[in-house]
């Protein structure tokens, strides 16, 4: 069982020491370790049971800190991360020498980040070097976003939980690089499509799943329970699999079921996506064969919900 709190100088010194510690984001909790010690990068793989050729995010504590890092920096960048950082937008940037091919997966650029949260935000401004850290969880399993999610999955294999609370958004970060100097959205999240395109203009979105990918997230099979998810509609869903114990998981509606989870009473895609992830956890946990699923409204957030929910199903 990992010890959790809110003692900065505790993370602190446990990072110092090559340890790993579960960091609270405004997204999801991440696995964090030094991201410039290939020991603790390494551990970081080993706990989660991650592919090494997935490659995790590197976070810092403001944009100035992203020159340390990264090269060649387009303008567009630098202007996303004025508006948006901190906050849940990754940069896919050319990477610097100093940033561990382990880190990237042997590929050529890093995906930077700034975390809003106050408490992480805190410890990187403590440490002397950027974390690196994906969702701490085991690989390819739901996204933590809460402590306790945390010490159900790898408490037994971390040191210490940085408590920060629910996570207010939900779900990861959005995540950007540049081909040919044109932006491109490579994973949908916390900052929608048009929140970036109110910035810097239109941009591609290639989200697509992959074997082989350039940023984490990229999956074809991600983010999933253990329970079959089947995605469709609920009212044909429901009645072709009533010989079976399922849950349902719907967006607003009361289907009146005993295992069921609504997202959003009201309608509400940011309160969707808040609870999307500890709504699979609990669907999960019930005493059900298969977990019966819909999409949400494609628009806003709910295109980064909807990513999520197909990757679950995968």
């Amino acid at each position: 069982m990992a010890q959790s709190g809110t003692d900065i100088e505790k993370a602190t010194a446990l990072l110092l020491g090559g340890e790993l510690v579960a960091i609270p984001t405004e997204t999801v909790y991440g696995l964090a370790g030094n991201a410039l010690n290939l020991a603790s990068v390494t551990k970081i793989f080993e706990v989660k049971g991650r592919p090494q050729f997935d490659p995790l995010i590197v976070h810092v504590p403001d944009f100035e800190s992203a020159d340390l890092y990264a090269i060649n920096i387009p303008e567009e960048a630098k202007l996303l991360a004025k508006h948006f950082w901190p906050g849940p937008l990754t940069l896919l940037l050319p990477k610097k020498n100093i940033v561990p091919d382990l880190v990237t997966s042997g590929l050529d650029s890093v995906g930077l980040r700034c975390p809003r949260h106050p408490l992480t935000n805190q410890l990187l401004r403590a440490l002397p070097f950027p974390l690196a850290a994906p969702s701490a969880n085991p690989f390819g399993y739901v996204s933590p976003t809460r402590p306790e999610h945390v010490e159900d999955q790898l408490g037994n294999k971390i040191a210490y939980i940085l408590d920060g609370g629910p996570c207010n958004i939900g779900v990861e970060s959005t995540i950007l690089g540049f081909e040919n100097a044109k932006p491109v959205i490579y994973r949908l999240g916390g900052i929608t499509q048009e929140e970036i395109e109110s910035v810097v203009g239109k941009v591609n979105a290639r989200t697509h799943s992959t074997s082989n990918p350039k940023t984490p997230g990229q999956l074809q099979s991600h983010y999933a329970p253990r329970k079959k998810l089947i995605l469709g509609d609920l009212k044909e869903l429901i009645p072709k699999y009533a010989s079976q114990d399922s849950g349902i998981l719907s967006f607003k509606e009361d289907f009146d079921s005993p295992f069921q989870f609504i997202l959003s009473p009201n309608g509400q895609l940011s309160e969707a996506a808040q609870n999307l992830f500890s709504a699979l956890r609990t669907l999960d946990k019930m005493p059900v064969d298969v977990i019966l699923a819909e999409l949400v409204p494609d628009v806003g957030l709910g295109k980064a919900i909807n990513d999520r929910l197909r990757r679950a199903s995968g």
